[in-house]
């Protein structure tokens, strides 16, 4: 079994024991109560390159990527070191996450903060507006396109914006056919996790022309950003290369500066 068939077997688990601890409903009338959302694509779009900051404390590939973790402490570093917008794991089982850090990390920062998890149920893009989030990760991978169209649509009524991650071109075809605004191209396959900054560069071109592009996993350096700068690319998104760097806030620097 693959990794990422192994995480949506699980994640179906857990959406299902969640449902019966707070029905829809109840999650629903929490929705009045929820912070406002900050605008998460109009925040990549710069003249720069964008850096989308990353904070989780593993994952299945690496183990425990920081043993002293902190959001609120990560988030403030990555803010003053010119991170655009910040990328929050919640995924408990594979990731070390929780929901709680969402509000812990806007709490500590006035960035945008998207919701990194695997959506496979309408109940956490209503959950995901209820924690907090400003924007969520919706990968087309995991879901057929009837659904992706429909967590897409209801996402951005409830005023969240959507990155659509795309890993192919077949991929590109089902995040252009729904107009997606934010696409991220996963250097890294999800069922083998090996990482492949080409993979980015080769679908650049099949990316409608109005999305702003993201790409995410493996940019480890300036030269890399640059690359992916050069590419066409609006923004990356880095996790791991910043979240076991020596000295994180400079990693950051150097790659906002590329």
């Amino acid at each position: 079994m693959n990794v990422l068939q192994n995480i949506l077997d699980h994640k179906r688990i857990e959406v299902g024991e969640a449902r019966v601890a707070l029905p829809l409903d109840e999650l629903k009338q929490r929705l009045s109560v929820a912070p406002p959302v900050r605008p998460f694509r109009e925040a990549l779009h710069g003249e720069r390159l964008a850096v989308i900051a990353e904070i989780k404390k593993a994952s299945p590939s690496r183990g425990v990527l920081a043993e002293d973790f902190h959001p609120a402490d990560l988030a403030r570093e990555f803010a003053q070191h010119g991170a655009s917008a910040l990328s929050v794991l919640t995924d408990k089982r594979f990731f070390q996450g929780e929901h709680e850090f969402i509000h812990t990390v806007k709490s500590a920062v006035n960035l945008p903060v998207l919701r990194k998890d695997f959506i496979i149920d309408e109940y956490q893009v209503y959950e995901s507006r209820a924690i907090g989030a400003d924007a969520i990760l919706l990968i087309v991978s995991a879901l057929s396109q009837e659904m992706l169209q429909t967590f897409y649509r209801l996402a951005r009524s409830l005023g969240l914006g959507v990155l659509v991650e795309v890993h192919s071109a077949e991929e590109v075809e089902h995040a252009n056919a729904i107009n997606a605004e934010m696409i991220g191209v996963n250097n890294r396959n999800l069922a083998t996790f090996e990482l492949s900054l080409a993979t980015s560069v080769d679908l650049k071109r099949l990316i409608h022309k109005d999305a702003v592009t993201v790409s995410e996993s493996g940019v480890s350096s300036s030269k890399d950003a640059a690359l992916l700068r050069q590419a066409g690319f609006d923004a990356v998104l880095v996790g791991e290369s910043l979240m076991t760097a020596e000295n994180r806030g400079i990693a950051l620097q150097q790659l906002v500066q590329a």
